[in-house]
């Protein structure tokens, strides 16, 4: 009963909101480029934590059995390449998105 709460609170949300978003964008807007450069900015930033704590990780699971390391490194990789494309997919849709 509490989970058809919450989906008809979210219908009536997007219900309502609905007229918001049907209104005509602005001519031209500054704060594009500004937006853009501070959500490259957080995605680099976050992207170069993440693949820090994900190498930390397979140094410390290294040290702890070393016998491990051909799936350790595998699993790494992947992951290091899998955070790298969120970074790629933010300065790409900034790229299309900024004229």
């Amino acid at each position: 009963m509490k989970t058809l709460q919450y989906v008809f609170a979210a219908l009536a949300a997007m219900f309502l909101a609905a007229p918001a978003f049907a209104q005509e964008a602005a001519a031209t807007n500054q704060w594009v480029p500004l937006a853009a450069g501070l959500s490259m900015a957080l995605a680099a930033g976050i992207c170069g934590l993440a693949q820090g704590k994900a190498t930390a990780s397979a140094s410390e699971a290294l040290a702890r059995n070393p016998g491990a390391r051909p799936g350790i490194f595998i699993f790494l990789i992947l992951g290091l390449a899998f955070i790298e494309s969120l970074a790629l997919f933010t300065f790409v849709i900034i790229f299309l998105k900024v004229k």
